[in-house]
């Protein structure tokens, strides 16, 4: 077992890390009894951590906010600094820390004490980022999506589609995907009863509702479902691509995760599962990575890439002396 000290890290972090928890749920994480548990929290509030209970059988525990910012004890400058610089890295400034600085932000942001939070907001309304501004995703937002799902809590959401329809969702979201400088949530959309994706720099509004629901046991994969929402669903053309002698995690790392979606086939093989809104770009791509192909569907692109095909042989007989012969001096 955990020492005193120890364990009271353990729980201060779980208490920070979501919303709410139920007595069971810390005793069984921290591998301790309730009584236990309750005995921390009155430990916790001696050294002036203010910890919310609730009464009764299905009572539990929150972190109350405005108290100090534990275990670093920041000072006002500090916090409002890591605030804001995490903040800006959840916009893909370092690749691969948009998900951890995701969370610290949303850890964080449960804490701030209101005089705190007007000086966070008022930094990131002066900060100006060179992203796209179709890409642009508000912290805040970001935020209150992460704690959500992590809270298992509905959100209710302005939400703008690609065809610039607005409309009002009231979502149990689930997960966040990050790809390169976008941000994608995966929610069950209570008014159409379906699973759907969004991505977030088009959410207008979201706000939690303090309505929690109990997750699904087996929800989606919500790399996959995202995965294919961006690389085949908007565009003109689909296409599925078999790669018979590399290996998925190696065409894994010649392609962005927004090219398609990869699958095995076989021993071997791979199959790429990918959209375009264009032929030749995406005949084109395909080429461009070096390696060998088959054109599994659909018919009409199988015809351009073999046109393409003869169009680059072509290109290579050339009549009379070859080009890069060199002239006699």
């Amino acid at each position: 077992m955990a020492t005193t000290s120890g364990r009271l890290l353990r729980l201060l972090s779980l208490l920070q890390s979501r919303p709410y928890w139920s007595g069971p749920e810390l005793a069984d994480r921290l591998a301790v009894t309730i009584r236990t548990v309750r005995r921390d929290v009155r430990r916790l509030r001696e050294l002036g951590y203010p910890v919310d209970a609730s009464p009764g059988e299905s009572g539990g525990y929150r972190l109350g906010t405005g108290g100090a910012l534990p275990p670093l004890l920041l000072d006002d400058d500090e916090a409002t600094a890591i605030a804001v610089a995490l903040g800006l890295s959840t916009g893909g400034a370092v690749r691969g820390i948009e998900e951890p600085a995701l969370a610290a932000l949303a850890k964080l942001d449960r804490l701030l004490p209101p005089r705190l939070r007007s000086r966070v907001a008022a930094m990131h309304a002066a900060t100006v980022t060179l992203v796209p501004p179709a890409n642009v995703v508000d912290a805040d937002v970001l935020v209150t999506l992460a704690q959500a799902c992590d809270g298992h809590e509905r959100v209710l959401m302005t939400y703008e589609d690609r065809e610039g329809r607005a409309s009002e969702r009231r979502l149990e979201p689930y997960k966040l995907v990050a790809t390169g400088r976008r941000w994608y949530l995966l929610a069950r959309d209570v008014g159409r009863d379906d699973w759907r994706t969004f991505r977030v720099d088009r959410v207008g509004h979201a706000r939690r509702t303090g309505h929690r629901f109990c997750p699904e046991p087996d929800p989606p994969d919500a790399a996959t479902m995202v995965g294919e929402a961006i690389t085949t669903a908007p565009y003109r053309y689909h296409a599925t691509v078999a790669f018979p002698a590399t290996a998925p995690e190696d065409l894994a790392r010649r392609l962005p995760p927004t090219a398609g979606v990869i699958r095995a086939d076989g021993q071997a093989g791979s199959v790429l599962t990918t959209g375009a809104n264009d032929l030749d770009a995406l005949a084109g791509h395909l080429v461009g990575l070096g390696l060998d192909f088959d054109v599994h569907g659909p018919v009409e692109f199988r015809r351009h890439v073999q046109t393409v095909a003869l169009r680059l042989q072509r290109a290579t007989c050339v009549p009379g002396p070859e080009r890069d012969t060199p002239r006699p001096r």
